[in-house]
């Protein structure tokens, strides 16, 4: 297949790394003047993985579109509505987007399908689940979810994407898998506060009510409860709460021990979505409200999470 990957950063590279390795025809698009982008065109690397001579690289959008069928996206989901403003003056007439990316709209709330819908009339994927770029490069196999709102596209992505290395699963519910694929981020922030704190004892509370909560959030938002104890979600938690190569997690580690974390962490944008979502639906989410009040509100961590967790509760369900 020819497959363009628009993107080139950890998880960007990462599919670029995956689809070449399957024998298709790869193209990295990234902006010009990205540093990120010059290191994987010129020196074919990165710091979690080496490129073939195989992959194309441009910084041409229309070259990018024609190049494929299936056009990947991996960025930042808070520069998405930017990308897809500059992909509708271009010809996609026939193509299938694939979000490889996990996160809400920050000042809306709004899933990232229903962004790139505002701008193409086209068919749209999420691909969401477990996975390191660094454990996946060692040979380390997973399993993922792509998911679509056609049935025959899901499948047709599957058997076109699976392989020895991630075997994918059929999604038929796309507002939990993308609900559940970004809020995990938040509860792995919060997981890595409590590795921080000293607390990790607690992450078994922390996945228990993380769920709960979520489960929640999707049913009111129209989609299946359920579908957070799947992949997208818990899932997600091993690589999400426990994985020293998990950005949120590590973000939120180095944050309450007053450190700076110099990557992108997904979640902190997504903690401000999911407020939008809370109120928007009053929706009590409590987990999210504390990392909300940590982060945004410069409240006290352990003052936070310790009235979070251990506050007397009269029933567990």
């Amino acid at each position: 297949m020819n497959i363009s990957i628009l993107g080139c950063g950890r998880w960007a590279s990462f599919l670029a790394w995956y689809f070449d390795r399957n024998g298709h025809n790869v193209m990295v698009w990234g902006r010009s003047g990205s540093k990120n982008y010059e290191l994987l065109a010129t020196q074919r690397r990165n710091e979690y993985l080496q490129l073939s001579d195989k992959v194309a690289f441009s910084n041409s959008l229309d070259e990018a579109l024609a190049h494929a069928n299936y056009i990947i996206i991996s960025i930042s989901a808070q520069g998405l509505r930017d990308l897809m403003q500059e992909i509708k003056k271009h010809s996609y007439q026939g193509k299938t987007f694939v979000l490889c990316m996990k996160g809400l709209e920050e000042t809306t709330g709004k899933r990232l399908s229903e962004v790139v819908k505002e701008y193409v009339d086209a068919k749209v994927a999420v691909w969401v689940g477990p996975g390191h770029a660094q454990a996946f490069t060692q040979g380390i196999p997973n399993c993922m979810v792509l998911d679509s709102d056609d049935d025959i596209l899901t499948k047709k992505l599957v058997e076109d994407f699976g392989s020895d290395l991630i075997r994918f699963y059929y999604g038929k519910d796309m507002i939990g898998n993308e609900v559940g694929a970004a809020t995990k981020n938040v509860i792995g922030i919060a997981a890595g506060m409590l590795d921080g704190l000293g607390y990790t004892s607690l992450k078994g509370a922390l996945m228990a009510r993380g769920t709960r909560e979520i489960s929640r959030l999707i049913e009111a938002m129209g989609g299946k409860p359920l579908t957070v104890y799947g992949l997208c979600h818990l899932g997600d938690y091993e690589a999400t709460l426990f994985s020293p190569y998990s950005h949120n997690r590590r973000f939120g580690e180095m944050y309450v021990k007053g450190e700076i974390f110099d990557h992108l962490a997904e979640g902190v944008s997504t903690v401000k979505a999911v407020r939008v979502l809370s109120q928007k639906y009053n929706i009590e989410l409590s987990i999210n409200d504390a990392i909300y009040s940590i982060i945004i509100d410069a409240k006290s961590p352990h003052d936070v999470l310790a009235n979070l967790f251990m506050r007397s509760i009269k029933s567990e369900f």
